[in-house]
């Protein structure tokens, strides 16, 4: 017979750290995908003139996710910034997720083809009122599934922010198992929550990408 530790104020806990999940991946593309969506525009539209924007962008694209948590983390500490783990957490992933979603808008202004801004313009259309018309809901259509990956990424990679001593889904998992030694069932657990709460936003953006379609 299966018997076990685990229990309902347990699952209640996990459920506690998947909501914090929740909240940091949120928070953190809400900035980054309004901070991507201008730089993504700045390197499409002046691409010499970013270009130190874009070096920055690679060294976040680079360094490890776990790296950039503890710097900033302890670079806060050192300058003497009064911000919570929180907010370092979704700071870092904010930053994190707009240097992704800067290339993922840059791919998507560049793949409008040229000559079809040309014919908007030679209708009249002003620069400003080309890229509002022509050029973004073209390249939202091309960069929406990108960046409905990023949103998969980042709720991943929200468990990296254990290490600043937040409480999210994984921490919460790892509590649970030193206090009950039962490992196997405690992250099988975690993992399928995981998987609804990806799976609901997957849903939730093929519906919309379905609904764009049917529109055309």
């Amino acid at each position: 017979m299966f018997d076990t530790s685990f229990t309902w104020n347990d699952f209640l806990y996990l459920l506690d750290g998947a909501w914090v999940t929740l909240q940091l991946t949120f928070w953190a593309i809400l900035l980054g995908s309004f901070a991507g969506l201008l730089f993504g525009l700045l390197r499409a539209l002046l691409p010499r003139a970013t270009l130190p924007l874009a070096w920055v962008l690679d060294v976040f694209r680079s360094v490890p996710l776990l790296i950039q948590f503890v710097l900033f983390n302890s670079f806060k500490s050192i300058v003497g910034i009064d911000i919570n783990a929180f907010a370092v957490g979704c700071i870092v992933l904010g930053i994190y997720a707009a240097a992704y979603f800067t290339e993922i808008v840059r791919s998507g202004v560049l793949s409008v083809p040229f000559t079809l801004r040309r014919a908007s313009r030679s209708l009249g259309l002003s620069y400003v009122q080309d890229l509002r018309y022509i050029v973004l809901p073209m390249a939202t259509r091309v960069a929406f599934p990108g960046w409905l990956n990023l949103v998969l990424s980042v709720m991943k990679d929200t468990a990296l922010v254990m290490w600043i001593g937040i409480v999210e889904l994984l921490r919460a998992s790892q509590t649970i198992v030193t206090r009950i030694q039962e490992p196997l069932l405690v992250l099988c657990i975690a993992g399928l929550i995981y998987y609804v709460m990806s799976l609901v936003v997957a849903q939730l953006g093929a519906r919309l990408e379905k609904r764009w379609q049917e529109n055309d």
